[in-house]
Parts: C-alpha cells; sequence; structure tokens
C-alpha cells in the first residue's frame, strides 16, 4: 500500500464531516482537491471507504475503522515532530478544546497566558452545544471540553476554574413588580434550547418554587435572550459572564430574587485514562497554578455584580 499522511488527514476529515464540501473549508483546498486525493486512497483498498445515498455521503463500517487507525497513525506522526522539538527544548504540539457556548466568553482569558508561554503550541476551539461537546470528548475527537455541569456517565479528570453565577434578568424600564419568585408567573419567561445546561438550571429554579409558566420563549443563544430583554420582552435566568457590556450600557439589569443567584462550576475536562501528550499536559498544569489569579483579574466582576 503506497498512501500518505495528507490523504489520511483529508480521509479522517471527511469522516468527521461526512461531507467533501466541508472537508474542503476546513483545510482550505478546492473539493477536486479533496476528491482526487480521496479517490486516491481509496484505490488502496478492494472495499469501499465511503458510499454515497442520493446526495449524502456516509462512511461504510470499513471506512469508520480505517478511521480510527488514520487518527493512530496522525496522532504518532505528529508525535514525531514534538520529539524532535522537546530534543531542541520547545513545547509544541496540537491541542483541541471544544466548549459550551457560554463558555466563549471565558475560555481566551485563560489561553492567552498559556500562548505567549508556548508559541510553539497550536490550539483550536469549538464552540458547540453541550451534547455535542461531551460527544466529542467520548470520540476523542477533542482534548479538552470547558463544561458547566459535569455528565455523570463519563469518567473524567476535571479542573475547576472559577464560578459560573446565574442571576434574574430584565429590562430596566419594567414598571411591574419583581420582589418574590411567583411573581415571574406573570412575565414572559425566556429559555434557551432543550438540552441547554442554563435552560435545565433555570427549569429547576421554577420547579423548586413551584412556578407555573404562563408565557414562554425559547432562544438558541444569551445573546439572544440578551437582545430580546433589550427589546422589552420578558425575563431570564442566566450566566453573567457574558453580559458585562450589556449591563453598562444597554437597556437589561439584574434583578435580585430569592434562592439567586444560582451557583455552578466552569470546570475544564479531559477522559480519564487519555494519554496526555506534553503540551496537553503543560496545559493542565498551568491550568492548575494560575486560575485563581486569571480569574481574579479578569472575571470578579461577574462574582460580585450586585457590590
Amino acid at each position: 500500500m503506497h498512501y500518505t499522511l495528507h490523504q489520511l488527514k483529508i480521509f479522517l476529515t471527511v469522516t468527521d464531516f461526512q461531507s467533501i464540501t466541508k472537508a474542503a473549508e476546513e483545510l482550505h483546498l478546492t473539493q477536486p482537491a479533496i476528491s482526487i486525493q480521496l479517490k486516491k486512497l481509496q484505490d488502496q483498498f478492494d472495499i469501499p471507504l465511503t458510499e454515497v445515498v442520493g446526495r449524502q455521503l456516509y462512511i461504510t463500517d470499513f471506512g469508520k475503522d480505517i478511521a480510527i487507525r488514520c487518527r493512530k497513525i496522525l496522532d504518532e506522526a505528529d508525535g514525531i515532530k514534538h520529539t524532535v522539538d522537546q530534543y531542541k527544548g520547545l513545547l509544541s504540539g496540537s491541542i483541541k478544546i471544544s466548549v459550551v457556548s457560554t463558555a466563549k466568553y471565558i475560555i481566551p482569558y485563560f489561553l492567552k497566558p498559556f500562548m505567549d508561554m508556548h508559541p510553539g503550541v497550536n490550539i483550536s476551539i469549538d464552540v458547540s452545544n453541550k451534547n455535542k461537546v461531551v460527544e466529542g470528548l467520548v470520540k476523542n475527537e477533542t482534548d479538552f471540553s470547558l463544561v458547566s455541569v459535569l455528565p455523570e456517565d463519563i469518567k473524567l479528570n476535571t479542573v475547576e476554574l472559577m464560578e459560573n453565577r446565574l442571576y434574574l434578568l430584565g429590562n430596566e424600564d419594567f414598571t411591574g413588580k419583581m420582589k418574590a419568585p411567583k411573581d415571574l408567573e406573570k412575565v414572559t419567561l425566556l429559555f434557551r434550547e432543550k438540552g441547554s445546561a442554563t435552560r435545565n438550571a433555570m427549569q429547576q429554579y421554577l420547579n423548586h418554587h413551584k412556578i407555573n409558566v404562563s408565557s414562554s420563549m425559547s432562544l438558541v443563544s444569551n445573546e439572544a435572550i440578551k437582545q430580546t430583554i433589550n427589546a422589552g420582552i420578558g425575563f431570564s435566568i442566566v450566566p453573567l459572564i457574558g453580559l458585562r457590556t450589556a449591563l453598562k450600557n444597554e437597556k437589561v439589569k439584574i434583578y435580585p430574587l430569592k434562592g439567586l443567584p444560582i451557583i455552578t462550576q466552569w470546570n475544564m475536562v479531559y477522559i480519564s485514562g487519555k494519554s496526555l501528550t506534553p503540551a496537553q499536559m503543560a496545559l493542565v498544569k498551568f491550568m492548575e497554578e494560575n486560575k485563581d489569579r486569571l480569574v481574579q483579574e479578569h472575571f470578579n466582576w461577574a462574582l460580585n455584580p450586585l457590590v
């Protein structure tokens, strides 16, 4: 067999996206270039790697097994470069991090000083919903994830980074009464989409206080919720971490309410038993040693917004 690492990388990317178009975008190549390399790899095997049903590309069972081996080969190939860099006294490698949508306001502040220290380490961040973030961990498609609620059915190593505080947010021009949890029954409540950790936390609060929801809307992001509140529609229980500018410059405010804030924990997690590369181990060590300082520097306002 005469395949190249380039062909394996292309096939693995096609496998991840199940799309030649998306693989081309990810690798910054043309679709014909992807198709040509995919065909050259396929020519090495008598069994099909992919099949097309209608207009949808599917990976065969054989192709899925080959993809697993491709990932191992490419990881080992990267390991050769890392070994060379180590002998030169450099730290290099790649780190893939998946985060839930709200965590995109947090992770850059933890990563920047690490990247300044280790410019040879390449870091990619994927922002997705909680279910896809967890799925990426299980499939080993990502090295670390940043989540506020730990999945119960997966054994994880955890680095606790900072508290995640959720408050009731509403329009500052609201003229009605909002003094007790039962007052929420009289307004429109804004929920995140199903499966969101923010939605689950809000629903638990409502259930605990036996609040009957009379009017509600579902939105796909905290940004959408903020804009809806700006327009004068409804209240929501949301993390404040991404709302610093809004609280200063827009028509939103925190409404103190019994039982709030809800406090969860932002965690950087990775699968127990995962064999970490030197770069990945360095990131874990950096987070553990510097998290308190970085929280104080960048997020102290979110821990005490009513002070």
